[in-house]
């Protein structure tokens, strides 16, 4: 924007009765904190009112929205040693284009700032979201009624719609789609004519008519059959990288790839090709030895799965990771977690890709809603492996699967997220109770030694992730925080 027209938004926005739940004004206000908390607010109250963009302006007076002018100036600004701008670009989640300008209007400084509307999923400032209600900044999370009014909006921004490659004609987007995947995994015949292939894709929307004899490739077309992720520039860095490195950390790699199919078509391959690459453990029968995964195979799929399905394709230069260590695996995809972690067994799933999972359950490469982590945790449990750590990183999700353990070799915090999700996992399976049994037998615990589960269960009563199932009746039985 030039001067010039950045105040003549500045004058347009001062004829407005008073501040709107997009527009805020301001003289000099300059905390860091407060100016991020109102670039989530506005940009999520944008997103409410079906707008493009919010402002944020100082140098106006509140009351009758005078020209006063600021000292505020954004571009000198700190945040400790760190540039505002900088500070607040890199708080800011997803990444929000948001533009400062700064003018000079009758000898007062006036800066405005403008801030897109959330697109994908709500904004939040250090990992919190907020909204206007009126002209008061509230935490989204305390405006049940409007958090689900702007999810059902950002659910009309779909990224699958998005269109990767425009302009083909039919040949040139067979040439870049693994149709025969398509059709293999739907268990269809391949149709004997072109046409009819790209019929097919149309209906699904994988690829989409543009003109008379023109076509465009849709990012969910890109993301699921591409013979070549490389191929579509936007969604190069979405394909599954897989890195195996020589013991516990990452000082060493042994071995890197990257894939380059679709996630539908290469799924089967990458699963292969992970499981080939997992560390065995060799037992010694009475006859014979034999060597054993040390992870559940269906635990990997599902997560690796819902790595794929849940994450924030709006995260750039990001894509879903797999990382082998000698005692554990993890897998990261872009994106914070929509729902709580404490409740992933039990909270109806959220999918910011509904018609990627939608596709992706059609040809069973992930379960029915919800089902799939229920089966990592079932296997989990048979393996009697340390419980699943979800951790939620600055712009990313990461769940780590570990080998298995001893009792004694977990730590206090394993023992207790162990009793908590086999305390989910029973009340999920038919509102069923924990018992200091039921809790021996998943940790390898002998009968004898039942105080050491009790201390478990102690241990998770008082970081509250369990409850007795009934307060009246000691020996009830335990069910989770929430039930």
């Amino acid at each position: 924007m030039t001067d010039k027209e950045v105040l003549a938004k500045i004058l347009e926005l001062c004829k407005l009765p008073s501040e709107m739940e997009w527009v805020e004004f301001k003289e000099n206000q300059a905390n860091p904190q407060v100016i991020g908390e109102y670039i989530s607010a506005l940009s999520n109250s944008a997103s409410l009112h079906n707008l493009e963009e919010a402002f944020l302006i100082w140098g106006v007076r509140d009351v009758d929205h005078a020209l006063v002018g600021t000292d505020f100036d954004p571009y000198r600004a700190k945040q400790g040693n760190q540039d505002l701008i900088i500070w607040l670009r890199t708080s800011t989640k997803p990444d929000v284009d948001t533009r400062f300008h700064v003018i000079e209007h009758e000898g007062k400084r006036l800066v405005l700032l403008v801030v897109p509307a959330a697109r994908t999923s709500p904004t939040r400032f250090r990992e919190q979201a907020y909204v206007r209600v009126g002209n008061v900044k509230k935490a989204l999370s305390d405006v049940p009624a409007m958090e689900k009014k702007l999810w059902q909006n950002l659910a009309g921004e779909c990224f699958e719609d998005g269109l990767a490659l425009r302009g083909l004609d039919s040949s040139n987007v067979l040439a870049n789609l693994d149709y025969p995947s398509y059709f293999d995994l739907l268990g269809k015949g391949l149709p004997e004519n072109k046409s009819a292939i790209i019929e097919a894709l149309c209906q699904d929307g994988l690829v989409e008519k543009e003109h008379p004899g023109t076509y465009a490739i849709t990012n969910l077309g890109a993301v699921l059959l591409a013979k070549d992720l490389d191929g579509f520039k936007s969604l190069s860095r979405k394909a599954l990288r897989v890195i195996v490195y020589r013991g516990g950390n990452r000082s060493e790699t042994i071995k890197e790839q990257v894939g380059r199919k679709g996630y539908a078509s290469g799924f089967s391959g990458a699963i292969e090709y992970i499981n080939n690459l997992l560390p065995m453990n060799e037992i010694i029968g009475q006859a014979f030895r034999k060597e054993v995964k040390l992870f559940p195979e269906i635990a990997i799929r599902e997560l690796i799965a819902n790595a794929l399905i849940h994450q924030d394709f709006s995260v750039g230069g990001a894509g879903p990771m797999v990382e082998i260590f000698s005692d554990r695996i993890e897998i990261t995809n872009p994106g914070v977690p929509l729902i709580d972690t404490k409740r992933f067994l039990d909270h109806s799933p959220r999918s910011r890709n509904e018609h990627l999972a939608v596709f992706l359950r059609r040809v069973n490469i992930c379960e029915e809603r919800g089902s799939g982590i229920d089966k990592v945790f079932i296997a989990v449990e048979s393996f009697q492996l340390p419980p699943p750590e979800f951790q939620v990183l600055a712009d990313s999700t990461r769940i780590v699967l570990f080998c298995v353990r001893e009792h004694a070799e977990m730590t206090p915090q394993e023992r207790m997220w162990a009793c908590y999700w086999h305390a989910v996992l029973l009340y999920e399976s038919g509102r069923k109770r924990m018992t200091n049994a039921t809790l021996r037998k998943r940790l390898g615990i002998g009968k004898e030694n039942y105080p050491m589960a009790s201390k478990v269960i102690n241990d998770a009563l008082k970081g509250e992730l369990i409850k007795l199932a009934d307060p009246d009746l000691p020996k009830s039985g335990y069910v989770p925080f929430w039930a």
